[in-house]
């Protein structure tokens, strides 16, 4: 193995993060504290990189994953990118490097600065240099097992890099991107269910082709992977942006105060977590342990609640081991802005706004309408708001149906929202979770991104040990016409 970086090189770990304002407006949408939308995070994206740590044999890779597509998800492609950069300054290469992302941000029609992707305000370009292993269609579940699996003739399409890894050898694992219970959302449909998720890994560790795993996971209840599923026999420690009963964060955004996003920018810019952790990690040259308590004790008292599985002996282990090691005064990460501070300090606390994930796209197409100068702009943003709040809508009323047709009309809400306690997974039976998934699509049309949060109440059905007969009637009772484009499943495929 070849070394990368020389023994001297120091590695330092987090900066500092701002508060942001939210967009001052007559929406009522998920308000937090006061008057204002809520920005999540999202846990961005995998790449693969590798180094050599100190004078051993031991080689780091890393796998970047953004779990989502379009303009109003800038910030996911742009967590992942900006990960990129951290690595690549810490020593590691390309050729170490694997990164999924859609690639259909930097381009768009709407990105003010063609070609630049940037993650704070004041940031550096993001984009540039960022190796396009797999893009477009090629970003699917099938390519992201194959690759953490190292199985080259199983992947399709992409640059066929993957984790050419050995017994010695540290992984980092990143995603940034939408989820719910039990799932991570991909750009191209299915997506990643957790006990796929695990069982993969439990082979590679079958394998023996790592010596530590480590995972970063940024998304709506992305505790929710590997509450009561990750075994501490696989030597593998994974932090996530929240538990696996919350949503996460976004930052950054447009309108929100003192740390909006540039004047010309009409989307957020970074997942609040992801942001917290490459902004902080330059800051300390420490533990993974004392990166984690560090970003919960800035980010839990405003928004995410920062938790940890699998073997957490692991946590002890140091940064550099999987992140590289920074040469003194390196600063590419940050621009002026330091946006993680300690909250309390700031004064802020009591009435702290920031924007929930799943209100992130309409906070986009709002912020689009106010500040769209001509009026077929507006027209078009106003629409786009309009039938986004209108699909959440519809979602939540055809669960709320389903269920009291199963569990009758006092006990079918109730029976929905049921959280198991801390420890169990989110469903005994994965595979009649991921069937009534599919029979729901077919019939009321796509979960979508919006719709994640619905796979609890799937769960609980399956929980129940209703017969699945039952089910199929209620669903196909509930949807008796189809919805419309973009909506349609036949259109977006299905999540299972």
């Amino acid at each position: 193995m070849r070394s990368c970086l020389s023994s001297s090189l120091a590695i330092p770990l987090l900066q500092k993060v701002t508060f942001f304002r939210l967009l001052q407006s007559t929406m009522k949408i998920n308000i937090v504290g006061g008057a204002a939308l809520i920005v999540s995070l999202t846990l961005a994206s995998l790449a693969c990189l590798e180094f050599t740590v100190g004078d051993s044999n031991d080689t780091t890779w890393a796998v970047l994953v953004a779990g989502s597509r379009g303009y109003e998800n800038y910030r996911h492609q742009a967590d992942v990118c900006h990960a990129y950069q951290l690595l690549r300054e810490g020593g590691i290469q390309d050729e170490n490097i694997i990164v999924f992302m859609y690639n259909d941000v930097a381009f768009a029609d709407e990105n003010p600065r063609k070609g630049v992707l940037i993650n704070t305000p004041d940031g550096p370009n993001v984009y540039q240099g960022v190796p396009k292993d797999y893009t477009g269609e090629d970003v699917n579940v099938k390519n992201l097992f194959a690759v953490i699996l190292g199985n080259k003739s199983a992947t399709t399409g992409g640059s066929g890099k993957v984790l050419r890894t050995g017994p010695d050898d540290h992984i980092f694992i990143y995603y940034s991107g939408h989820g719910g219970p039990g799932v991570l959302g991909m750009p191209t449909n299915p997506h990643v269910f957790a006990d796929d998720l695990v069982n993969v890994l439990t082979e590679k560790h079958t394998l023996k082709t790592y010596k530590s795993l480590v995972i970063y996971l940024d998304s709506c209840e992305s505790g929710s992977l590997f509450e009561g599923l990750l075994s501490q026999e696989l030597n593998i420690y994974a932090t996530t942006a929240t538990d696996a009963y919350h949503c996460n964060y976004v930052t950054y955004c447009p309108g929100i105060f003192p740390n909006a996003a540039p004047e010309d920018y009409e989307t957020c810019l970074g997942n609040f977590f992801s942001i917290s952790w490459m902004e902080e990690s330059k800051e300390i040259a420490g533990t993974l342990r004392e990166q984690m308590e560090l970003i919960k004790e800035k980010t839990f008292p405003l928004a995410s609640r920062v938790e940890q599985y699998g073997n957490l002996r692991l946590n002890r282990n140091k940064l550099s081991t999987y992140f590289g090691k920074y040469p003194p005064n390196a600063n590419f990460s940050s621009g002026k802005n330091k946006f993680l501070r300690s909250w309390s300090a700031l004064g802020f606390v009591e009435d702290a706004q920031v924007v929930n994930q799943r209100d992130a796209s309409l906070h986009h197409f709002w912020a689009k309408y106010l500040f769209a100068q001509d009026f077929d702009r507006k027209t078009k943003a106003h629409r786009d708001f309009v039938d986004l709040l209108g699909h959440g809508m519809y979602l939540e009323n055809c669960f709320e149906f389903i269920g009291k047709l199963i569990f009758g009309m006092k006990k079918g809400p109730e029976v929905l929202k049921t959280v198991r306690p801390s420890g169990e997974p989110l469903v005994d039976d994965w595979t009649c979770l991921k069937t009534l998934v599919r029979t729901f699509e077919v019939h009321c049309g796509s979960l979508s991104q919006h719709g994640m949060k619905y796979m609890r109440s799937i769960a609980n059905i399956c929980n129940s040990k209703v017969p699945v007969d039952q089910v199929f009637v209620a669903i196909k009772q509930t949807c008796a016409a189809f919805p419309p484009n973009p909506w349609s499943s036949l259109s977006t495929g299905f999540s299972a």
